[in-house]
């Protein structure tokens, strides 16, 4: 059938009026011109509710095979399936392109969407039709990032005895989950699961730890990365450290800590937190007094290791040579000021519920002791160990920042099972307070978790479907004015403190590395996966290979298994001692005219 125009193409309007989607209408005018095409059919040109009519349509223009093409073409298959068996025909002959399966998200990837329609109209596999030669690759490996899925990832290279260097650009591994107090659903201490891995990092003879830098620039082919990485001035000796505290005791600035939530202070001469890896302190050149203005300079002075501390220290230039690179560089959260109505920056007891982490954490501001916030003499508003004085009453506030149309639309994954456990938390710590859940939906979906769902209703949270309108303050009391669907009333309840459940977003240089990597970016600004369904790790460079939450919410077990994931494309590359030309080398008419090609060969077999 070479030469005959017996297909027709399906596109969906999922992304109709969508200026940052797939640009549908070139890729029409695309379509039109592919040697096998009948007819293009848009969702306003045929009854997608009526396979007869479609059926007669399919008669009518003489087609012996459709191509779904879009967003979510999976949605029409069983219509169309219909349609072509009542036409006569097999609904083996229905083909899916979708875009989000093969890496096509934004306007960016068009010439991509394109290339994959091509493929579905020759009915040949995308992944065939893309396949690159195989070339040397390099054993060594770049890691960016170093929290539990950069740590996971590069534990498992290094296992094999190949080099692998870790850049994160904190002055400590750990991320994220460093600062939790507990997991769901199991309540397994994170610092007892995360910790000694931390350590094996720091001590691989295989893993070259850089810690406080940062990628410049990536220049190179897959298998012979060439990597910049600018290593940031700690202005103290990692190898003359050891780790007495003096500076910090005699350092005269202060300045809120990163690692607990700006919930408490720390000093310019720090150590990100007691187990941090490198177990060194540094100095914070953006406050530090010496680097501003040449003054005070006590640290140096009272150090009592001779040349441990150099404030006038440069930052330096690296570069390394690589085969492979994963990109793990986390998330950030939600930034809960803008939800005004809620009150947070404003009322001095609505936290973040990365706040409450650290405030329920042995290692936190309080020593684990649930506390309102006070002022200082300066009138800095802290978490004081010395002045506690604990809510009777809690308001759990879910989905700040997800599911919400003026913010992000997607849904964070987490926050309901994190605010459950928080909950849980709470209820131990004071068993006699109230505490309140106001939730849209319990998205209790892992292993585990609808039991841990289950049990923390058991435990006395009041659990209330409904989104609160409104935080106001009267004197030392928050009121929480809210709807209750179940009981189909409005309420309004009188709180010692807020948490607001804050959702994921990607982190602050996730585009800049993205455009340093040649790898894109979905519309939210999570990294693309080369195929969402059978290969989430690969990206459409070859040999960068991406996994945690950069590429999309999830909970610690799926980053954890995501990183593994990754590292093992990285072994097999390794082993084989080759490794494919990105298939971003290839042009749409390369993979249009392969499939054609093998389209051929096909039907010479059949």
């Amino acid at each position: 059938m070479e030469g005959i125009k017996t297909t027709a193409v399906f596109f969906s309007n999922s992304s109709r009026g969508d200026s940052d989607l797939i640009d549908i209408p070139e890729i029409i005018n695309y379509t039109e011109k592919l040697i096998k095409v009948n007819s293009v059919w848009l969702q306003d040109d045929i009854n997608i509710y009526s396979p007869e009519l479609v059926s007669r349509k399919i008669r009518k223009d003489n087609i012996r095979r459709i191509v779904i093409a879009g967003q979510n073409p999976g949605m029409y298959k069983s219509l169309f399936a219909k349609a072509i068996v009542l036409a006569g025909f097999s609904p083996d002959d229905v083909i899916l392109a979708s875009f989000p399966e093969h890496g096509a998200l934004i306007k960016s990837d068009t010439e991509w969407a394109k290339a994959i329609v091509a493929c579905a109209v020759n009915n040949i596999p995308f992944e065939n039709a893309t396949l690159t030669e195989e070339i040397s690759v390099n054993p060594n490996t770049l890691v960016i990032g170093g929290g539990i899925a950069g740590i996971q990832a590069s534990l498992e290279i290094a296992a094999s005895k190949n080099k692998v260097y870790l850049v994160e650009k904190s002055g400590t591994i750990g991320g994220h989950m460093a600062m939790f107090d507990k997991t769901f659903p199991t309540l397994d201490c994170a610092a007892c699961i995360l910790t000694p891995k931390m350590v094996e990092v720091g001590q691989h003879q295989y893993i070259e730890l850089m810690t406080y830098s940062e990628v410049k620039e990536i220049r190179g082919i897959p298998g012979d990365y060439k990597v910049k990485i600018l290593k940031k001035a700690r202005r103290m000796s990692l190898s003359k450290c050891i780790g007495c505290g003096v500076c910090a005791e005699k350092c005269p600035v202060k300045t809120p800590s990163e690692f607990d939530s700006k919930t408490t202070l720390r000093k310019a001469a720090y150590i990100p937190f007691p187990q941090a890896v490198p177990n060194k302190y540094m100095i914070d050149e953006s406050v530090c007094t010496y680097v501003a203005s040449g003054k005070c300079g006590i640290c140096a002075k009272v150090c009592p290791v001779p040349g441990c501390i150099n404030l006038d220290e440069k930052d330096e230039i690296v570069e390394v040579n690589v085969g492979n690179i994963i990109v793990a560089i986390g998330f950030k959260t939600f930034d809960a000021s803008k939800f005004e109505q809620f009150g947070y920056g404003r009322f001095p007891n609505v936290l973040t519920s990365l706040e409450l982490e650290r405030l329920i954490n042995a290692s936190g501001p309080t020593g684990g002791k649930i506390a309102r916030r006070i002022q200082d003499k300066k009138g800095n508003w802290i978490f004081s160990p010395e002045e506690v004085y604990s809510p009777k009453s809690v308001a759990i506030i879910h989905c700040i920042g997800s599911r919400d149309e003026n913010h992000n639309k997607y849904c964070s994954k987490v926050c309901c099972m994190y605010s459950l456990k928080l909950a849980h938390l709470l209820k131990e710590k004071l068993p006699d307070s109230e505490i309140n859940e106001y939730y849209i939906d319990i998205r209790a979906y892992g292993k585990g978790y609808e039991e841990f769902y289950n049990r923390i209703k058991e435990e006395g949270v009041n659990i209330i479907r409904g989104r609160p309108a409104k935080v106001e303050m009267y004197g030392n009391e928050l009121i929480v004015r809210c709807e209750d669907i179940e009981g189909a009333a409005m309420i309004e309840q009188k709180v010692d403190m807020v948490i607001l459940a804050v959702g994921t977003e990607p982190a602050a240089d996730a585009r800049d590395i993205a455009g340093k990597l040649g790898i894109s970016v979905d519309r939210d600004g999570w990294f693309n996966e080369l195929n969402y369904i059978g290969d989430p790790v690969s990206t459409l460079s070859s040999g960068i290979m991406i996994a945690g939450v950069c590429q999309g919410p999830k909970d610690i077990p799926d980053s954890v298994a995501q990183a593994s994931a990754a590292a093992s494309r990285v072994l097999q590359s390794i082993s084989k001692g080759t490794i494919r030309k990105s298939v971003k080398t290839l042009s749409v008419e390369q993979i249009e005219k392969r499939s054609q090609e093998l389209s051929k060969i096909l039907e010479e077999k059949l």
